[in-house]
């Protein structure tokens, strides 16, 4: 199986956008497709990530359209819809095509349009994500971050104060980001003060609703080195499902899709925890970023709120994370979010990141589907 390299990336404006979703997710394609420097009738296959633009937007096919949209005819086209991890399910489905053999240049577009909603609206149709049983008894996202936070901090004796460091981090590093929905600072006093929404998180320890699209490009990488002098290699990817019914898994502080979907993704690399210089995690709720630290293995059990109070995440710190500005400051359209992560390590692998740059030659991402219900996690390495 030869290795695959992701030879183009880009990523739109996020927040609210005017344009609508077939327009944002040609903005993404196109400008990835010059970023590589290759023509549209070289893709072979095209790939959207793309959760719910039937129940936004009343508008199907996407994945037809876009390829008309950008000239791509007669690729092959699919719909990936892995709810909020469809993105990094995109970026599992455009790596296994191009490592199969059965595509030569697989584009890969992730968006969501979802701002022309309204608030109630959008948190009903991303609550669908969950169980019918959760579901006809009004049980949101928001409401199993708030319990399991509360477990958390109570189990491990963690400060209130940990989680909103996490919002002030991302935060900080959005600041840096032109294409983040939220580019301002925002301190730890402030975020402790906001309305409560699920006690205990607050407004802060929220990502927004978000439009926005993003765009990466894989080939082969003998095909690779004729297009691009920088380029990434994806050296390990996997996904994994854990229980639809959240209150039925037995450590509710564990989220056993990270965990298998990572040891996956460390397996085919060759590489574990200790290795990866910078990390892109989905902090839809800041509560999810200590769960994925513990479950990827970049801290111990019920360590990880102590590594975010040393300041180890930061920027400067021994494992940035979230260097975009995460989820919690970019936004989340739930399509692109996967592939806004994949977009992120890419610009870090390639030094391409500017003031939000750091060393790295090994990066890894981390997208989950609803409260983890689904999961994909991708490393990358620099091409040597």
């Amino acid at each position: 199986m030869e290795r695959v390299a992701i030879i183009g990336a880009s990523m739109t404006q996020f927040g609210r956008r005017e344009s609508w979703i077939r327009e944002l997710l040609a903005e993404a394609g196109t400008e990835c497709l010059a970023d590589a420097g290759v023509e549209g009738d070289a893709v072979d296959h095209l790939y959207v990530a793309n959760m719910a633009s039937g129940e936004f937007e009343g508008q199907t096919g996407i994945m037809n359209a876009l390829a008309h949209d950008l000239d791509l005819l007669p690729a092959y086209t699919e719909r990936v819809d892995q709810t909020s991890s469809s993105g990094g399910a995109g970026i599992y489905a455009a790596w296994r095509s191009v490592a199969s053999g059965a595509s030569e240049m697989s584009l890969l577009v992730g968006g969501e349009k979802m701002t022309h909603r309204s608030t109630a609206e959008s948190t009903d149709i991303i609550a669908s994500i969950t169980h019918p049983v959760e579901y006809k008894h009004g049980v949101t996202l928001p409401s199993f971050a708030g319990l399991t936070a509360r477990y958390y901090l109570d189990r491990f004796d963690a400060p209130r104060e940990s989680l909103a460091r996490v919002a002030a981090k991302n935060h900080k590093n959005g600041v840096d980001n032109p294409k983040a929905q939220f580019r301002k600072e925002v301190d730890v006093e402030t975020i402790l003060e906001s309305p409560i929404v699920a006690d205990p998180l607050r407004l802060y320890d929220f990502c927004p609703i978000t439009d926005g699209s993003a765009a990466l490009l894989f080939c082969p990488e003998s095909v690779a080195k004729a297009h691009a002098d920088e380029y990434v290699v994806v050296a390990g990817v996997d996904g994994a499902t854990d229980t639809h019914v959240v209150h039925e898994r037995e450590d509710p502080t564990t989220m056993a899709g990270v965990v298998e979907s990572g040891k996956g993704a460390y397996e085919l690399s060759g590489y574990g925890p200790e290795d990866v210089d910078v990390a892109e995690l989905h902090d839809m709720f800041t509560i999810l970023e200590f769960l994925q630290m513990e479950g990827l293995g970049f801290a111990e059990k019920g360590e990880a709120w102590k590594l975010v109070e040393e300041g180890y995440t930061e920027k400067d710190g021994e494992l940035p994370i979230n260097t975009s500005g995460g989820l919690k400051s970019k936004g989340h359209p739930l399509g692109a979010s996967g592939v806004a992560q994949g977009v992120e390590i890419y610009e870090q692998l390639t030094g391409e990141a500017g003031p939000r740059q750091v060393d790295a030659d090994v990066g890894l991402c981390c997208n989950v589907g609803g409260f983890g219900n689904c999961v994909i996690t991708t490393i990358m390495e620099a091409a040597a």
